[in-house]
């Protein structure tokens, strides 16, 4: 799936190198390939209040576009 720049996405896994749960919501700023030719985006890791905690590059497969009915909610980044 191609998503536009710079919207906002939820994980579709977990992604325990970067301390990232399914549902994290994050917003994509770049689109790149994989030396093997696979889709990715460099995302940001959005804060509660809007703020950037990281930038990870993630394959297209983790990714997954918002729904309608669902709610947000907040946790901590700590290890």
């Amino acid at each position: 799936m191609i998503f536009p720049l710079y919207s906002e996405v939820a994980l579709a896994r977990d992604v325990p190198q970067f301390r990232l749960r399914r549902g994290d919501l994050v917003r994509l700023v770049e689109h790149h390939f994989s030396p093997e030719g696979k889709a990715g985006y460099s995302a940001e890791v959005l804060g509660a209040k809007g703020q950037t905690l990281a930038v990870v590059a993630l394959p297209v497969d983790a990714l997954e576009p918002l729904r309608d009915d669902e709610v947000l909610s907040v946790r901590t980044m700590a290890g």
